[in-house]
């Protein structure tokens, strides 16, 4: 059985693609705030879908995915895979474990050779930042930053972003404080949702250790704490970040256990923030370092399993609208 794809609500944004003038998403740094409400409303059009039975939509049909993962990837890698299958579309996954990278080609050549198979849209994960840009300037076909290194990860930032105003039944999130802890350094995610968030009306407070704590973020209006009891205080949303090893060169933390003893989430700690904030966390979790396992599994707290559902709508969307005009979409073209 295949699912009728949703009917597009009447659209409150610009007709046609003056909704979203964007080749590529590469960076919410390149989003204005109404392109950033233009993909979450889409996104909105594919979570009851998703829900249903016979999930599939002929949308996509006929053109080619390749999501090009030059880091290991659960979540991210999965998710973008049953975007692209559910919208009907072939989806071919590369691993650089088993390509040419490994034989020492260059990140452009394996551009250019990506180019000449003619796929319809490209998804990268790469561990240097800028790399996904730099392939989208070689290829003639959308591209989506599925991670760059220590740089962004847009579609993360959407569902995260997704994830709260569906919880929170909410259009925009103005007047939230939103607390984001963690290894801020090394994180694309931190970034990503530091400008998502404040563009949709939150305050955003990082808090890490001075050593995972990237120097000049205050330029860009986060609230910098280093005490994370001060950075939950009313807090309507915690948001906990994992710490990235295998970034790190060098000893940035003591050890883990002393990290979680100033900045892991416990039960206490989270009775510091608002009554009802809600917890979240992109993934993987190191349970007992970042945060404990009873308060992961809040039911009534939790909205981590929340997250992983958006990310397929919202990639879909993304899916969607960037390939609308190698569709010849109506307004598209």
């Amino acid at each position: 059985m295949t699912a009728q794809a949703p009917t597009p609500a009447p659209s409150r944004f610009p007709a046609g693609r003056l909704a979203f003038p964007h080749r590529d998403l590469t960076a919410i740094a390149r989003l204005e705030r109404h392109e950033i409400l233009f993909l979450l409303d889409e996104a909105r059009q594919w979570v009851d879908w998703n829900r249903r039975a016979g999930r599939h939509s002929e949308l996509l049909a006929g053109l080619t995915i390749i999501n090009a993962f030059f880091e290991n990837s659960t979540r991210t890698l999965l998710s973008f895979e049953i975007a692209g299958k559910r919208l009907g579309a072939d989806v071919v996954n590369m691993h650089a474990a088993q390509s040419s990278v490994k034989k020492g080609e260059t990140l452009i050549d394996t551009a250019i050779t990506l180019n000449a198979m003619r796929a319809d849209a490209i998804v990268i994960r790469h561990g240097s930042s800028g790399a996904t840009q730099l392939i989208a300037d070689k290829v003639d076909c959308p591209v989506l930053n599925a991670g760059d290194g220590s740089h962004e990860h847009p579609t993360q930032a959407l569902l995260d972003a997704l994830a709260l105003l569906e919880a929170l039944g909410r259009e925009d999130l103005t007047g939230l404080a939103v607390t984001i802890c963690g290894d801020v350094l090394h994180s694309r995610v931190a970034r990503s949702n530091l400008l998502c968030l404040q563009a949709l009306g939150a305050t955003v407070r990082l808090c890490a250790p001075p050593a995972l704590m990237p120097a000049g973020v205050e330029a860009m209006g986060a609230q910098v704490f280093h005490d994370f009891g001060a950075a939950l205080a009313g807090a309507d949303v915690v948001m906990m970040l994992r710490l990235q090893q295998e970034r790190m060169s060098g000893q940035f933390i003591p050890s883990a256990r002393e990290y979680h003893q100033l900045y892991g989430l416990t039960r206490q700690r989270l009775a510091l923030a608002a009554p009802d904030a809600l917890v979240m966390h992109p993934g993987p979790m190191n349970r007992g370092v970042e945060i404990d396992s009873e308060v992961a599994d809040l039911l009534d707290r939790s909205i981590i399993t929340r997250q992983v559902e958006m990310g397929v709508a919202v990639r879909m969307a993304c899916l969607d609208v960037l390939t609308r005009t190698r569709r010849g979409v109506e307004g598209w073209a």
